[in-house]
């Protein structure tokens, strides 16, 4: 018999789907082009950088043919700001996600666009490049949990020109706490006395492993909102029909009086 499984992505299901970010590198060794799934990669010429999926980076770096660029949000001072921006500046709301690039172009590595019927679409994260060396620093990717792990853990020798290692983990565990206690408290919108259960919470640059981890928690209120709200409506209901109902028994025994009146009235009393 197969056992039920959890609603969401655990966190290896995650992390696999975050080893599609596209990242920078510095090849060591020159390297034709290679067909995968997704199309060609490009010729690595040292030492020109070159665009490439996180998990072919790591395979390179592993037999040591490239380094890996960090991308400047992984920057101290960048994660500093975030910190501040997530605790004092905005306590309250998430920070907003890296920017869509104003003109996306399919033909420039790093920028992520789509064609439709001969038009260039923009795509907004996790769909664009926002862990490569151009992207922007100050803001927090879509996979920035999984892919900051996966960077220190297995290039952590590249993230030395960043500085050290552990003050980036702490303030990486900082990110992690606020915006977990964050995720919390946004259930408050949904009302404590089951009167807003319809309330809408705002996952505006919430990351893909902060989701994972928090669905159950979240799905779980929810449906006790929802219970909550079913039980008062049942209660009211009740209520009204207590209210109403004496009130009907109490008209159609007064009509009753009235015909043993009349029929009193025919027999000459």
């Amino acid at each position: 018999m197969a056992l039920s499984l959890p609603p969401g992505l655990t966190h290896a299901e995650v992390s696999f789907l975050a080893e599609m970010e596209t990242v920078t590198i510095v090849p060591r060794q020159r390297l034709d082009s290679i067909d995968l799934l997704s199309g060609k990669t490009p010729s690595l010429r040292p030492p020109h950088r070159v665009d490439l999926s996180l998990w072919l980076a790591l395979l390179l770096k592993k037999q040591r043919r490239a380094n890996i660029v960090p991308p400047p949000w992984l920057h101290p001072a960048s994660l500093s700001e975030i910190v501040q921006r997530e605790t004092k500046e905005n306590p309250t709301a998430f920070s907003e996600p890296p920017p869509v690039p104003s003109r996306p172009n399919i033909h420039q590595p790093g920028i992520a666009a789509r064609q439709n019927n001969n038009e260039t679409v923009q795509l907004s994260p996790p769909f664009q490049a926002s862990c490569t060396a151009d992207a922007p620093a100050g803001y927090l990717p879509y996979h920035w949990m999984e892919v900051a792990e996966m960077l220190l853990t297995f290039a952590g020798d590249d993230m030395i020109s960043l500085g050290s290692a552990g003050e980036i983990r702490g303030l990486l565990r900082d990110l992690t706490e606020v915006r977990a206690a964050k995720m919390r408290d946004s259930t408050k919108t949904l009302g404590a006395d089951g009167e807003n259960v319809g309330g809408v919470v705002s996952l505006r640059g919430v990351g893909a492993m902060e989701l994972a981890e928090n669905r159950g928690f979240i799905l779980g209120v929810v449906d006790g909102m929802r219970r909550i709200g079913a039980s008062v409506e049942a209660t009211r209901r009740e209520q009204e029909e207590e209210m109403g109902g004496p009130g009907g028994g109490g008209g159609g025994g007064g009509r009753g009086d009235d015909g043993d009146d009349d029929s009193d009235e025919d027999m000459g009393i």
